[in-house]
């Protein structure tokens, strides 16, 4: 066992041999291949300090292994012993006695260094394995990162760390935000002339179109079919049904962008209520669709909600899948409200007399295709297809923006 532990080691480690071990990494060499490519700022967010435990949490594609291996690329180049940076796919491993014979193999093979775990949610109960090796302090001079293509799997394993994270981090991977999409594009953002200019419309219709997955920017038609695939594998690895998601979805695209009630939908569908709140809470896990809640001087859970699709490539592999499409201007209100939950971390709407798409912070948002027709409150800001860009990039802190190449 010994044996194959180091053989899977030494596999998954090639720059403990070679010196230009890049060109043998696939997921290195297809970056190196695209078109438009960068390295996340995320990266910069993982905590390297003995010790700390990490967790990266982000839906599937959306390049969580290629920031790993682009963060042991920069590790090596600042001249860090090779034999010291240690990386494996615990998919590999197969089983959780596997798993806890790697660790075992490991802390006592190597005193100190970086432990990465890919796949790691592959492993059922992994989280009691490597806890228990924390407790021992069998890895307090290692800095440690987890990554999981189940998002669903990973999202709540970190509280059951509570005082075992030393100096780690969770660390969010999301697709690109809209000024984060004009800046790998090579384009400075921040120039007051280019907020409202042509160039910008320009690659807005083409974010509404391609989303801010480092694939789909660079137009491989064959992301949509791998999403959607990968999600039927991992509904059906949390013994959800898959026919029960997509006809949630379905309704979604039908009711978008209104808001409904939780038995309402739940009667659409053919679903019990408690059903139906099992399977949101699913897809917000999967950072897929977040809910929108109603406020006005206070959030309230009671009264109906909005469904929020989280980024432009997720509604159009969801488009696939379903037949459904959604209108434009109904896209637009989903990505406004991405942005702001992402700055402010938090999204509500307002209904009553009149109707206030987007409420975050001391923002008061409404999104129309068109010019509007009415007047709104003092404090609304009304936003047409013209304004959208120039008000998504003013909104975007520039310290999130990721390094172009």
């Amino acid at each position: 066992m010994m044996v194959y532990n180091m053989w899977i080691l030494q596999y998954h480690n090639p720059w403990w041999r070679k010196e230009r071990w890049e060109m043998e990494d696939k997921h290195l060499r297809d970056w190196q291949a695209q078109k438009i490519r960068w390295v996340p700022r995320w990266v910069e967010q993982v905590s390297l300090k003995p010790f700390s435990l990490n967790f990266i949490i982000g839906p599937r594609q959306v390049g969580k292994t290629t920031g790993i291996k682009l963060l042991i690329k920069a590790l090596i180049e600042k001249n860090t012993e090779p034999e010291k940076i240690i990386y494996f796919n615990a998919e590999a491993l197969g089983t959780l006695e596997g798993f806890r014979r790697m660790l075992k193999f490991i802390a006592e093979n190597f005193k100190e260094g970086f432990l990465f775990i890919d796949e790691i949610t592959a492993i059922s109960g992994w989280e009691k394995i490597l806890k228990s090796f924390i407790d021992l302090g069998m890895f307090e001079n290692f800095a440690i990162l987890c990554s999981g293509s189940s998002t669903a799997n990973l999202l709540r394993i970190p509280e059951s760390f509570t005082g075992r994270r030393g100096y780690g981090r969770d660390v969010y991977v999301l697709p690109l935000s809209f000024p984060e999409f004009v800046e790998v594009h090579g384009i400075n953002p921040w120039k007051r002339s280019f907020l409202y200019s042509e160039d910008v419309k320009k690659l807005f219709e083409k974010y509404v179109s391609t989303g801010g997955f480092p694939r789909t920017i660079n137009s491989d038609a064959t992301f949509f079919e791998d999403f959607i695939r990968e999600l039927k594998s991992e509904i059906r690895n949390l013994k959800k049904s898959f026919p029960t998601f997509s006809a949630l979805i379905s309704q979604i695209f039908d009711i978008a962008p209104s808001p409904i009630s939780y038995l309402s939908l739940s009667q659409k569908i053919g679903i019990s209520k408690p059903t139906l709140e099992e399977y949101v809470e699913m897809l917000e896990d999967m950072l897929l669709l977040k809910i929108v809640y109603w406020k006005n001087h206070a959030m309230t859970f009671r009264k109906e909600k909005k469904f929020m699709l989280r980024d432009p490539a997720i509604v159009k592999s969801l488009s696939l899948l379903t037949g459904k499409e959604v209108r434009k201007d109904f896209l637009y209100e989903w990505i406004v409200q991405e942005h702001l939950l992402r700055k402010f971390g938090e999204i509500y709407y307002y209904r009553n007399r009149y109707e206030i798409d987007c409420i975050a912070g001391e923002l008061k948002v409404e999104v129309k295709a068109g010019k509007p027709h009415r007047r709104y409150p003092k404090g609304v800001r009304v936003l047409d297809e013209e304004d959208l860009p120039g008000f998504l990039i003013e909104l975007e802190n520039r310290n999130k923006i990721s390094i172009i190449l």
